[in-house]
């Protein structure tokens, strides 16, 4: 069998209120949530931090609350995407690196730049923006070290160890289907979210050596589960893309396959959260793709 990369299958955010007695055992104390959903993923992407600075008190606390080969994404300050929209960012990224999520470590999987509908392709500003975005700690480190007041602590730049960091684009407007903008992306090693949803482009080019895709609701924005064909479907993608392959029926701006890899890390994140499909979504997912590539996952 060919080799594969590490596939991650998990869901978007952990705390919500509907999922109690439906999700997570009726009675379990809140605090115990983020172990619990551990327990049954080998990853989760981290909503708070999209709405504000978290403390690095928070970090080392959920870093303690799962296991060691757990891996959290992390979804980036709409204060830099959508407030900011790019514009004089080095402070607020500075911020956000030194506010402790950097204390993850090696569980610290990609950082997830969301990007509103309303966010229209313009190489200039977004070539200058990936200029700045560090790829390993130590720059990480340095680029966090130029923070302002808004971090009071110094505690979330204390790094021992050395790790890579990857990023990825999420895109919601048609301007971005562009060649131009899949050429940077793969000049920079940035990853292209694969988001499915009815909502916005759904693009397959592969741009660096992993894959991070976003499951939204495939008929309802947020809300419609997977039935099992689509789940079939998106398992085949998934190992396709962890094999190094990409899926026959990939939606690519570029015709032409991305370069070959023996093997791509995949990261998979359910969001359809409203009816409590995600975790449903997501353990089914793990299941099929278990069948295909019983390693791939562990």
């Amino acid at each position: 069998m060919a080799g594969s990369g590490k596939i991650r299958i998990g869901i978007s955010g952990w705390r919500y209120k509907p999922w109690r007695g439906e999700f997570y055992p009726e009675k379990l104390p809140q605090k115990s949530e983020l172990s619990f959903a551990s327990s049954k993923f080998n990853s989760l992407e981290i909503n708070g931090t999209f709405y504000s600075l978290q403390r690095a008190s928070s970090f080392a606390r959920w870093n303690a609350d799962t296991p060691d080969d757990f891996v959290f994404s992390v979804k980036c300050p709409r204060f830099i995407t959508h407030i900011r929209r790019l514009r004089d960012v080095e402070i607020p990224l500075a911020n956000f690196l030194a506010s402790g999520v950097l204390l993850f470590g090696k569980k610290l999987g990609p950082f997830l730049w969301q990007f509103p509908p309303s966010f229209r392709y313009q190489k200039e500003l977004f070539e200058n923006f990936f200029k700045l975005l560090p790829m390993d700690s130590a720059s990480a480190v340095n680029v966090a070290s130029q923070h302002d007041n808004r971090i009071r602590t110094e505690d979330g730049l204390d790094i021992s160890t050395r790790f890579r960091l990857r990023h990825a684009i999420e895109i919601r407007h048609q301007s971005f289907a562009n060649p131009e903008f899949i050429g940077l992306l793969r000049r920079y090693k940035i990853g292209l979210v694969c988001a499915d949803t009815v909502e916005w482009p759904r693009l397959m080019d592969l741009t660096s050596d992993f894959v991070y895709c976003r499951l939204h609701g495939s008929e309802v924005l947020y809300a419609s589960g997977y039935h099992d064909e689509a789940l079939d479907d998106w398992a085949r993608r998934v190992t396709d893309w962890a094999q190094g392959r990409e899926p026959q029926d990939a939606d690519r701006v570029i015709d032409r396959a991305a370069a070959k890899r023996s093997a791509r890390d995949v990261f998979v994140y359910f969001d359809n959260d409203l009816k409590v499909r995600a975790p449903v979504d997501a353990l089914a997912l793990a299941a099929r793709i278990k069948k295909i590539l019983p390693n791939a996952g562990s």
